[in-house]
């Protein structure tokens, strides 16, 4: 029986934390779970959400940022410091089943293990939001958001472990150094990490039978919609440079110089928003792709050979 920490980035989300610490609870009960921390990661929050776990359950860690720094910092700040063996990064709006843990503690027996994730299904019936991921790889486009499942199997491999339920080995994440802060505020760090996860030669998983249930975004909602519009096309012009070598890569800056150009005539300055945080961040972006080539890691290509 392996021990778990569990990590709740949260920011605003008293209410969530009402309805869906008590589940986690129940989870880690039935799944047999007796070594474990649960511990909260807020990001600056100014609705109370401190002082109610404080208040209500105290003796879940909290670990406060004073300044809000978005999802992948918000949870860098939880996972350093957790101290079990696994660490379920836990969106603060999943609810968790009975007996959630059961199925997946198993994957953790092969050495080559990063994490595994569960069938995360709607509030009201079965439809699942997120399932395994099929790798969808073009030439110059990586595309991560098709689920696939096969009725002959619960377990399957997947391209990257949902951000809202990715249960993983601890030691593993800090290898990776947690989530790639440059995707602050959110979208495309899960991603990213899966990608780093399988370069690195390690083996991300699906169990079907872990299931847990999510509102439609219920917390991004709250953002507003250009906000969000323009985080998804800057995190992607990232996650492509990062991950894209060679004439690809070349191939890749120079489409989405022409996309951000054509973008303009129609005044959708989106794109344009995009690849001006490309370039602002883009000695960081290098010095993280030299890492990557010197540790003799494997390309995006190889691992998707295999």
């Amino acid at each position: 029986m392996y021990s778990i920490s569990v990590v709740i980035p949260n920011f605003n989300g008293i209410n969530l934390l009402k309805e869906n610490i008590p589940h986690v609870y129940r989870a880690l009960s039935t799944s047999g779970i007796v070594d474990y921390e649960i511990i909260v990661a807020d990001d600056a929050s100014v609705d109370g959400s401190v002082s109610f776990i404080r208040q209500t359950f105290p003796e879940i860690i909290v670990v406060q940022s004073s300044q809000n720094r978005g999802f992948a910092g918000n949870a860098n700040i939880g996972i350093r410091a957790a101290q079990k063996e696994l660490v379920l990064i836990l969106n603060s709006d999943v609810q968790l089943t009975d007996g959630y843990f059961t199925s997946q503690l198993r994957y953790f027996r092969e050495e080559d293990t990063f994490g595994v994730m569960g069938r995360i299904v709607s509030m009201t019936d079965d439809r699942i939001q997120d399932g395994a991921k099929y790798p969808m790889i073009g030439f110059t486009s990586i595309r991560a958001t098709k689920n696939y499942t096969c009725k002959a199997r619960t377990s399957l491999y997947t391209f990257f472990l949902s951000g809202a339920n990715a249960l993983v080995d601890r030691k593993k994440l800090e290898v990776l150094d947690g989530f790639n802060e440059v995707f602050n505020p959110y979208y495309a760090e899960d991603v990213d990490l899966g990608l780093n996860a399988w370069r690195y030669g390690y083996k991300l998983y699906y169990e079907h039978t872990a299931v847990c249930r999510h509102p439609n975004s219920a917390t991004i909602k709250k953002e507003p919609a250009e906000k969000v519009k323009i985080a998804i096309k800057r995190n992607k012009v990232c996650l492509h440079y990062l991950h894209l070598d060679g004439i690809e890569l070349l191939a890749f800056i120079a489409k989405s110089l022409l996309k951000a150009i054509f973008r303009l005539l129609v005044a959708d300055t989106r794109y344009l928003k995009a690849v001006k945080h490309l370039w602002r961040l883009r000695h960081e972006l290098r010095r993280q792709k030299k890492r990557l080539k010197d540790g003799g890691k494997r390309s995006l290509r190889d691992c998707y050979a295999h």
